[in-house]
C-alpha cells in the first residue's frame, strides 16, 4: 500500500500510525462486506419481488432497517440530533438518497435483469469521483484515476463476457436507464454526505437520513401493503426483506457512511465496482449461470483497480483520504 499523508505526516508517532493503519484496514473490510451484502442483494430482491410489490417491499424492507438503526443508536447513549442549521441538508439528504435512489433502485431492478443491475451501478465511483473534484472536496493523485480507470476497464469485460446472458431487453432499456439515474442520485448522496459523517459519524448521519426517507417509503408503500396476502408469501420471501432491510440498508449504510467519514468519497465509492463480481458469484452458486472466462477477467481486473485506488494517496491538502 501507498504510503499515507495522514500516517507518515511529521509528529506522529509509530504506535499512533500503526493505529491508525490498523483502522483503515478495518474500514477496507468492512467495505468488502459492504460489496458481498448488496452483490447478493440483487438475486434477493428479484427473488422477493416475485411475491411482493416493488412499493410494499421498500416499505417493508425501510421499517426494518429504520428499526436496526435505532436500536444500534440508543444502545450507544441518548439519540442525537444534528444541528439546525444542517437539518434541511439532512432531510433533503434523506430524500435523495432513500425515496428517490431507492424509488428507481427498485423499479429499475423490477424491469430489467440482477446482472444488468449490478453493472450499471458500477458506475457510481466515477459520478462520485467527478462531483467530488468539481465540488472541490478532494483532489487526488493520477494513482487514484488509474484505479478508477482500471475497475471501469474491469466493468467493461465483465458487460461484454456477458453479453448474451444479461443483455438488454428489446426495445428501450427502461430498468437499466433507471438505475443509471439511481447510480448518479446515489453519488451525490454520497458527495453531500460526506462532510455530515465526518462531523456526526457514520451511524448518527445514517440514521437520521434513512429515518426520513422511511416516512415517505412507507407512506407510499402502504396501499401495496394493505393489498398483501401474507399467508401467501413464501419463508424465502420474508427473507427477503429481512436481509434486503437489516443487511443492505441498515448494515451496509451504516459501512458506506464510516467509509465517507474515514476516507472519503471517492476513495470508498470505488470498493462498488466490487458489487458486480460479487453478483456473477452468486449467479454461478445460486442460479447456475456460468461466468465466462472474458467476465472472470474483468473481475480480477476490477479487484486490482479497488486495490489500487484503495492504496494510493489523496494528495496532500486535501480533505479527503
Amino acid at each position: 500500500m501507498a504510503p499515507n499523508a495522514v500516517t507518515d505526516g511529521p509528529g506522529i508517532s509509530p504506535e499512533r500510525a500503526l493505529r491508525l493503519n490498523k483502522s483503515e484496514i478495518w474500514i477496507d473490510v468492512g467495505l468488502v462486506t459492504l460489496c458481498v451484502i448488496w452483490g447478493v442483494n440483487f438475486s434477493v430482491i428479484k427473488v422477493a419481488l416475485v411475491e411482493i410489490e416493488p412499493l410494499a417491499f421498500n416499505a417493508l424492507r425501510f421499517l426494518l432497517a429504520a428499526a436496526t438503526l435505532f436500536v444500534l443508536l440508543r444502545w450507544r447513549g441518548p439519540i442525537p440530533l444534528p444541528h439546525r442549521d444542517h437539518r434541511a441538508r439532512v432531510v433533503l439528504l434523506g430524500l435523495l438518497g432513500n425515496v428517490v435512489y431507492q424509488g428507481l433502485f427498485i423499479f429499475g431492478l423490477d424491469a430489467t435483469m440482477a446482472g444488468n443491475a449490478s453493472l450499471v451501478l458500477s458506475t457510481i465511483p466515477v459520478w462520485t469521483l467527478i462531483l467530488a473534484t468539481v465540488l472541490g472536496q478532494e483532489r487526488h493523485t493520477a494513482a487514484v484515476w488509474l484505479g478508477v480507470i482500471a475497475t471501469l476497464g474491469g466493468m467493461v469485460f465483465v458487460v461484454v463476457g456477458g453479453a448474451g446472458a444479461v443483455g438488454y431487453s428489446d426495445g428501450l432499456p427502461t430498468g437499466d436507464l433507471l438505475l443509471v439515474a439511481a447510480a448518479i442520485t446515489w453519488s451525490v448522496y454520497t458527495v453531500g454526505a460526506q462532510d455530515l459523517t465526518r462531523r456526526y459519524g457514520a451511524l448518527a448521519v445514517t440514521s437520521w437520513t434513512l429515518w426520513v426517507g422511511t416516512v415517505v417509503l412507507v407512506a407510499a408503500g402502504a396501499p401495496a401493503v394493505a393489498r398483501m396476502d401474507f399467508d401467501a408469501i413464501s419463508s424465502m420471501a420474508w427473507a427477503g426483506v429481512a436481509y434486503a432491510g437489516i443487511l443492505a440498508i441498515a448494515v451496509a449504510y451504516l459501512l458506506w457512511n464510516r467509509g465517507l467519514e474515514h476516507i472519503g468519497s471517492a476513495r470508498t465509492s470505488v470498493f462498488s465496482n466490487l458489487v458486480p463480481v460479487v453478483a456473477l458469484i452468486t449467479a454461478a452458486l445460486w442460479l447456475g449461470e456460468k461466468p465466462t472466462m472474458l467476465q472472470i477477467t474483468g473481475a480480477a481486473i476490477i479487484i486490482g483497480g479497488v486495490w489500487f485506488a484503495r492504496g494510493a494517496r489523496t494528495r496532500e491538502g486535501s480533505p479527503g483520504g
